[in-house]
């Protein structure tokens, strides 16, 4: 029998050598670390989180939850990891980025279906069924070899990394330990601003001098979903204060009134000895960085364990170039998944690689491929990073308003979105997928 050959073990492309192998399909799984690492990345296990370590809401009636309860149904090796590796974080599954990415690393090493090689591959394969899930910094000439192939330029943007900073250098005398609306048991500690403090801030903030980028178009392109803190705050004065550093749902204990604005920060290892600053990806220079960040009431003498960092990220025009298996329309053998492809989000790469390494495996066993609903949030997902009548295409992620609407209007946005993500359930439930 044929093997599927996967390219990149980030999210992705474990998801996708798992399934195909639970499918009894062999697989080639091809990553470049330790041989070569990304601007991005650091560690040489596979599954490196690096943007955060939050992989979004748990709840089934939010789409992100309904997201990962459908991924769970379809056998995800990442959640089966993540469940096991969480740390506190409100309503939101989060978790320890080390443990996830050892605890990932063991189950693909273990799987006797796969095979591990360690090489850059610089050219799109042109024999054999491949999964390319080489993510949004994948190498400069693989890029121009899926360019070439495809006939249309890859559209590029850029991706920034927020601060981290050691829970015992935040001065607890100032910041405070809650969660938005006492949701959780205090899993975020937020540092608060008066209207003076935030002005002091803002100012510094936008006139901050930011690092260059190299070897990259002059033409600086942001995906608004993760943003620099400072080019949203050049957008206006109010804009990071009704963004990441909105107070709502917080009382500064100190004053027993909601806070102007408010910085969160979320744990970033299970023993809780590691935060990052929540939305502030940022691309200033580490010297800037030191200055700015350390403006923040409570941060004063924060000590950063790693500062924000941006790096090349790029992704395919999907509507044009993808069937709605995955596969490229003009070679049905490539498949294409993770945020190359053009989804938003870890759990959103993981569950596109479930679908690829499904189909992947469907083609070399002959079967016909399968294809998700557009009611459930993967198969909605997908259908719309397919579809060829989206102009302007930008990575989307999770969100129910690209799902069908229901039979019978439901007002409440709450019991809306529980019925929607029953809707959902129950394809998998009725055992549809083969």
């Amino acid at each position: 029998m044929d093997k599927v050959t996967v390219i990149g073990a980030g999210l992705a492309g474990c998801e996708a050598a798992n399934a195909a192998a639970g499918l009894g399909v062999e697989v080639d799984l091809i990553e470049m670390k330790p041989e070569k690492h990304s601007p991005a990345h650091k560690s040489d296990l596979f599954c490196e989180l690096v943007c955060s370590n939050s992989l979004k809401a748990a709840r089934i009636d939010s789409a992100a939850g309904l997201l990962k309860e459908e991924m769970r149904r379809l056998g995800s090796v990442c959640l089966s990891v993540a469940d096991r590796c969480t740390v506190a974080a409100g309503g939101a599954l989060a978790v320890d980025r080390d443990v996830f990415s050892a605890g990932v690393t063991e189950k693909i090493r273990s799987n006797k279906r796969i095979n591990i090689i360690t090489k850059t591959v610089t050219e799109l394969p042109d024999n054999g069924v491949t999964v390319i899930a080489t993510g949004p910094l994948t190498d400069e000439a693989l890029a121009y070899s899926i360019e070439e192939y495809c006939g249309q330029k890859s559209l590029s943007f850029f991706d920034a990394a927020a601060p981290i900073v050691t829970a015992d250098s935040v001065d607890m005398n100032i910041a405070f330990t809650a969660s938005r609306y006492l949701d959780g048991e205090g899993d975020y500690i937020n540092c608060p601003m008066n209207k003076e403090e935030y002005e002091r801030f803002y100012n510094a903030l936008i006139t901050a001098e930011t690092a260059p980028v190299h070897g990259v178009d002059s033409k600086l392109r942001v995906y608004e979903g993760c943003m620099p803190i400072e080019v949203l705050a050049k957008r206006g004065s109010d804009s990071i204060r009704f963004g990441p550093m909105k107070p709502v749902g917080l009382r500064d204990p100190r004053t027993g009134h909601r806070p102007w604005a408010v910085v969160q920060l979320r744990r970033e290892n299970s023993e809780g000895s590691l935060y990052n600053l929540v939305g502030f990806q940022t691309n200033l220079r580490f010297g800037e960085q030191k200055r700015v960040f350390s403006m923040i009431p409570g941060l004063a003498g924060a000590e950063f364990m790693r500062y924000g960092v941006m790096h090349r990220n790029s992704f395919i025009d999907s509507p044009r170039l993808l069937n709605k298996n995955l596969s490229l329309k003009k070679n049905e053998k490539i498949l294409f998944a993770g945020q190359i492809s053009g989804v938003e989000g870890y759990m959103e790469s993981a569950a596109s690689g479930i679908v690829a390494g499904i189909n992947a495996a469907k083609k070399i066993l002959g079967e016909k491929a399968v294809i998700l609903p557009d009611y459930t949030m993967i198969g909605a997902l997908l259908n719309f990073i397919t579809d060829d009548t989206v102009e302007n295409f930008q990575p989307i992620g999770a969100n129910f308003g690209i799902l069908p609407p229901l039979e019978n209007t439901i007002k409440n946005k709450r019991d809306r979105y529980a019925a929607l993500s029953k809707r959902a359930l129950e394809f998998y439930d009725r055992g549809d997928i083969k």
